[in-house]
């Protein structure tokens, strides 16, 4: 089932993240000699529970994977002994309390670290920063940018992958009006051309920046050349063999590679005729494409792969490696950027500067982690440091019910040298609980509306 190919990978992503959430608050108040009553990844109903440890603490797996939680040892939700009230959460010193409660974020920012760093020491292929303009009205295009270019440079920040160069141009849409981008034309010569960013937004309803400013990756003409033929398939009993060149199909021409796929996509089950020339000679016959299912619909397969490409791999896409302090270096610095970046988008949104569509339900996330998932095991890996660093940002803002709104009170309580006020911190949660229905409910709703408008 196609669905199956997007809930899988939600569930096992969100799942990892909750429990090192949960192990970064359990750890250090087992550290600090805190008695633990429950551990639990997602609420309502549990599906599997045990205990175990000294403490007998019971360990939940429940329904909804959406959250979890570690109760402690509290007197404030109950009789505690006066044997066991030195292991009691309230009964820790502000800063042990502190530790407790900051260690569940810090421990998602450090799963970012440990992801980064798998992925960058393990080496990816990435796509090269090459561009392909797509209009001639196009911002890139009057700025001067041509199709072939290769990003080398955007500010003073170095650029060698599409991922590496779309993540610069985020940033600079942030703060600049514009940005020098150093670039290294098909010719062999760097130049700097100065790209104008007013108007360009970071909009989920919009379109992607880098498509804002008429931009995509740099995609070759391929001619449709027959690489390989699949034996017993379609195009092999028809008579095509490696090296033939279709020219029509359905007597219309074909223009290159990918217009031959989209056509025999579009024709599952249906005869149509070929023509194709070898060493010069032409040939034709009729082929009837094989009904295939792909993500819930049926498309047409021959059994043809295409010819390596006239450019060479190289010319697309460059391998990334780094070695295991390099990587750590790099993998730390990405995960800092990454979260001072969505601090800055939190900022946006809640000034207005940016538009609260950006937010995001966990349909879009589950939706993501699919296609992530799809793309390659970098990929998704990259995916989930993302979410983790995500969840401990959201949970280090001073939000009463969040870790962060914690973790306020214990600041005050440092400073005016005693606890806030129970009632003081009792409306601070429900207040901190209001927000945070309103944002779950903001963020269900993009979620419909994106799947509405498709």
């Amino acid at each position: 089932m196609a669905i199956l190919n997007y809930l899988i990978p939600f569930i096992v992503g969100l799942g990892l993240l909750i429990l090192i959430h949960e192990l970064g608050h359990y750890s250090v108040a087992r550290w600090c000699d805190v008695k633990v009553l429950r551990f639990s990844v997602g609420f309502g109903r549990p599906l599997l529970k045990w205990r175990a440890g000294k403490d007998r603490t019971e360990w939940v797996l429940a329904a909804f994977p959406l959250g979890g939680y570690v109760k402690m040892l509290d007197e404030r939700e109950g009789e505690v002994s006066d044997a066991e009230r030195p292991r009691a959460f309230t009964q820790q010193s502000v800063w042990r309390r502190f530790a407790i409660v900051a260690a569940g974020p810090l421990a998602n920012l450090l799963l970012a670290v440990l992801l980064y760093w798998v992925v960058f020491v393990g080496g990816v292929d990435e796509l090269r920063a090459r561009i392909e303009v797509t209009a001639p009205e196009s911002v890139a295009a009057q700025a001067g940018f041509v199709s072939g270019d290769e990003i080398v440079q955007v500010g003073d920040a170095g650029v060698r992958t599409w991922q590496e160069w779309r993540w610069q141009l985020l940033k600079a849409v942030l703060d600049e009006p514009a940005v020098d981008v150093l670039v290294l034309t098909e010719d062999g010569r760097r130049v700097t051309r100065r790209l104008p960013l007013d108007g360009i937004t970071i909009d989920e309803a919009k379109s992607d920046p880098v498509a804002q400013l008429g931009l995509r990756p740099y995609r070759p003409v391929i001619p449709p050349v027959v690489g390989e033929v699949v034996p017993d398939g379609s195009a092999d009993k028809a008579g095509l063999r490696v090296g033939d060149r279709v020219i029509r199909i359905d007597r219309k021409d074909v223009s290159d590679w990918a217009d031959l796929v989209r056509r025999v996509s579009a024709a599952p089950g249906q005869e149509m005729q070929f023509e194709w020339l070898r060493d010069g000679v032409h040939m034709e016959n009729v082929l009837t494409p094989q009904a295939v299912d792909q993500d819930g619909q049926q498309i047409g397969r021959i059994g043809i792969m295409v010819a390596p490409l006239p450019e060479g791999r190289d010319a697309l896409f460059v391998t990334i490696t780094h070695g295991p302090l390099e990587g750590l270096v790099k993998a730390v610095g990405q995960t800092w950027e990454m979260s001072t970046f969505s601090l800055a988008m939190i900022g946006r949104m809640i000034t207005g500067d940016l538009s609260w569509k950006n937010l995001s339900g966990p349909v879009t996330i589950a939706d993501y982690a699919g296609q992530s998932a799809q793309m390659g095991l970098d990929h998704y890996l990259r995916f989930l440091a993302l979410i983790s660093i995500s969840l401990g940002v959201l949970n280090l803002l001073p939000i009463p019910v969040l870790d962060g709104g914690h973790l306020l009170y214990y600041v005050i309580e440092m400073l005016r040298g005693g606890p806030v006020p129970e009632r003081v911190m009792e409306i601070g949660q429900q207040v901190g609980l209001a927000l945070l229905v309103m944002l779950m409910a903001f963020a269900f709703y993009n979620d419909i509306n994106r799947l509405i408008s498709g």
